[in-house]
């Protein structure tokens, strides 16, 4: 998932982060925006969900660029208090700031990820470098940092709540890594770096959507499709239409190194050109080529980190992680990597003897795994993905799937409502009602692929929760399943399925927010904390109860014959090495790039790529990283930079968290309701080790992982 670990003030979201002054064009367009802007004042739809009626394009840069002027008026009285600081008139205040760049930023972020253009596109990069400059006007303001630093000091006497407290010291520790302790001079220099990754980072998520369009394979003759679906045969007919290439067929790319249509395409030679179109997307020499960029990025970080005090980037960026610095990820990864790559030399050993009983006559490369790999599944399993399909249609796994899971463990439910309006037709709104019969927040999903929706899925907020500025959360849901011809059912598979479970699981935590703080609430907390709630949520897809009740057949309504589902659950394990292998080596790509030292330079993306790979010990020729650095949107600018790792590393919390449900009796409403209240409401208010602990009773272990993975027995 791409959930970004926000800063707050405000939420930064999809644009980097934060922003300059205004020249007199600008200021003459934000005084109109203060008061005719529909980010000016807080929607009045229900519980502030933003009335998309309402909001063009056009809104956004003055709202912005007047939101990032109230901010900084805000932010100069409060630093500037005659007063003596205290709790409520500097931290306090500090929370309350910013709301009208908050409420634009959500609604940016969300539109400019999920359903963007050339305007939407432009803002971003134009204001990324100010939304950099504006949370550096805040972070390195050392009149406000001595105000809170002084309220700091008195942290034994005051009498504040456990929350109080942890907002005290989690700015306290922000502030400080921000760099409030260094000199004006370095903080010149800090500021500069910063606006300058804000600006490449917007420029590399438009070069990368531009890749990924540019890059879709293009197909004369149907014949080299042979393998496709009728459906998806008609899908790729229809992009090819809406490309401008009618009579022709044209093959999407997603965000990851692998593309689905290799598990089905039996031309070899049309593997090959859709396996290297994916791979070299960003690397054409073109205007979407990101190399630059991306080595511009890196040297910019390790440059900050040095400025900072710190070894590298990752050094500085992980101390306020669960896993707080380098070396315990390496040794979390170094446990990993060699019984993952131990099992994908199994596997890929197994494909190879498949394409030699097939007399193929070649050795496995990266382009053949998966369409071999299914075969040894149906062989081993006698599973066929096209058995499957029918039993996951998309509403059914939604309603039936998602939502009653969250109402048995969580005792919520759910109402879709056509009231409100949303930004694309595809999309759709419900409402959340708790245990009580209150209503908890609303939930809006967006599941199709567009060519203007970043890959991917993600959660994140539209509102985020605070009783402090009385908000209940607005959440939502983005997703890129094939959108099926018109007339026809929404069949999608069982990861696909996983999928929607694991972002709702986000959306769970959002949802289940009970902070007093914004800054502090679900799903603000660590990069290494915030995949566990989603990851967590996948288990259930398959528990048995749940399962029966979304799995049946779309056209009979019968149920998924248990001898299917035993078959699911049996392949379980299957190609764990070769996922856990491609995940691990982007996790070793991400912290070569982020443990560079501030003398390294600019690297060959290449060379240095191969360089990680090999000194990791994941180098094998038929796994591909499951992202190139050249397309690697997590940590170039989805706020996963030196933190991609978080995914194993919650797995490992997710896995171990499941244990004891396992050991204490299943899916229950009491056991729903301990996980709720000792994990999804708890926000970042907590140590995250100590959170765990309190709830499984001991350190995390990472054995249920590996039995999950089945790695060992």
């Amino acid at each position: 998932m791409n959930l970004k670990k926000l800063s707050y003030l405000p939420v930064l979201a999809m644009l980097a982060v934060t922003a300059s002054c205004n020249n007199d064009k600008t200021t003459s367009q934000t005084n109109s925006a203060a008061t005719e802007n529909p980010f000016a004042e807080p929607s009045k739809l229900p519980m502030q969900a933003p009335d998309f009626t309402k909001i063009k394009d056009s809104d956004f840069k003055p709202a912005i660029e007047e939101g990032i002027k109230q901010q900084q008026t805000e932010i100069d009285k409060i630093a500037n208090n005659p007063e003596a600081p205290t709790f409520e008139n500097t931290l306090v205040a500090i929370e309350k700031s910013g709301q009208m760049l908050a409420r634009a930023n959500n609604v940016f972020s969300l539109l400019s990820s999920a359903n963007t253009n050339p305007t939407l596109q432009s803002v971003s990069e134009e204001e990324a470098p100010k939304l950099a400059a504006n949370q550096d006007a805040i972070f390195l303001n050392t009149k406000l940092f001595k105000r809170v630093n002084t309220v700091f000091m008195k942290f034994k006497d005051l009498k504040l709540d456990p929350e109080s407290k942890y907002l005290l010291q989690y700015y306290q520790q922000e502030f400080e890594l921000a760099g409030a302790n260094l000199p004006d001079s370095a903080k010149t220099i800090l500021k500069k770096y910063n606006q300058e990754e804000a600006s490449l980072s917007a420029k590399f998520t438009n070069q990368v959507l531009a890749a990924n369009k540019a890059g879709a394979l293009l197909i004369n003759d149907k014949t080299e499709l042979a393998g496709l679906s009728d459906a998806e045969l008609q899908l790729a007919a229809a992009n090819a239409k809406a490309a401008g290439h009618d009579g022709k067929w044209l093959l999407s790319l997603q965000n990851t190194t692998q593309q689905p249509a290799l598990q089905l395409l039996s031309n070899r030679a049309t593997r090959q050109k859709l396996f290297e179109a994916s791979y070299t997307r960003a690397e054409k020499g073109d205007t979407n080529d990101t190399r630059a960029g991306i080595t511009r990025i890196a040297e910019l970080r390790a440059l900050k980190a040095a400025l900072l005090g710190f070894k590298n980037y990752a050094d500085w960026k992980l101390r306020d992680q669960m896993a707080q610095n380098p070396a315990a990820v390496e040794a979390f990864l170094g446990k990993l990597v060699p019984a993952a790559t131990a099992k994908a030399r199994v596997e890929a050993a197994d494909v190879q003897a498949m394409i030699d009983k097939q007399k193929g006559g070649f050795n496995l490369a990266p382009w053949d795994w998966n369409f071999y790999a299914e075969q040894v599944r149906k062989e081993k399993y006698n599973l066929d993905e096209n058995e499957v399909k029918p039993y996951f249609e998309l509403n059914k796994v939604l309603t039936d799937g998602v939502f009653y899971a969250a109402n048995q463990l969580y005792g919520l439910t759910f109402k879709e409502r056509k009231d409100l309006p949303v930004y694309q037709a595809d999309v759709r709104v419900f409402d959340v009602f708790d245990k009580d019969g209150g209503q908890l927040g609303l939930f809006y999903c967006d599941y199709f692929k567009r060519d203007n929706k970043n890959g991917g899925a993600w959660m994140n907020n539209l509102v985020g929760q605070s009783k402090l500025l009385g908000n209940k959360p607005v959440i939502y849901n983005i997703c890129n399943f094939a959108k099926p011809a018109a007339g026809q059912p929404a069949l999608i598979s069982y990861d696909d399925a996983k999928t929607m479970f694991h972002e709702f699981g986000h959306g769970l935590h959002g949802l289940f927010a009970n902070q007093q703080y914004p800054i502090l609430a679900s799903p603000n907390t660590s990069r290494d904390f915030v995949e566990f709630p989603s990851q967590f949520n996948e288990h259930w897809s398959l528990d048995p109860k749940i399962l029966a009740h979304y799995a049946v057949h779309y056209k009979t309504g019968a149920p998924m014959p248990q001898a299917l589902v035993d078959k699911i659950k049996k392949a379980g394990t299957f190609n764990q090495g070769y996922a856990l292998t491609e995940a691990l080596a982007a996790d070793q790509l991400d912290m070569a790039w982020h443990t560079l030292a501030a003398n390294a330079g600019k690297q060959d993306v290449d060379k240095f790529e191969a360089t990680a790979l090999q000194k990791a010990g994941i180098n094998l020729p038929q796994v591909p990283p499951r992202y190139r650095s050249s397309y690697f949107l997590h940590i170039w600018a989805n706020g996963y930079a030196a933190g991609y790792y978080a995914y194993a590393w919650t797995e490992m919390l997710d896995d171990d968290a499941f244990a004891w449900f396992q050991e204490h009796g299943g899916l229950t409403r009491d056991n729903g309701q301990r996980f709720r209240d000792m994990i999804l409401s708890k926000g970042n208010t907590e140590n995250y080790g100590d959170m765990f602990k309190a709830f499984r009773g001991h350190a995390p272990d990472i054995h249920p992982m590996l039995v999950s993975r089945g790695l060992v027995k």
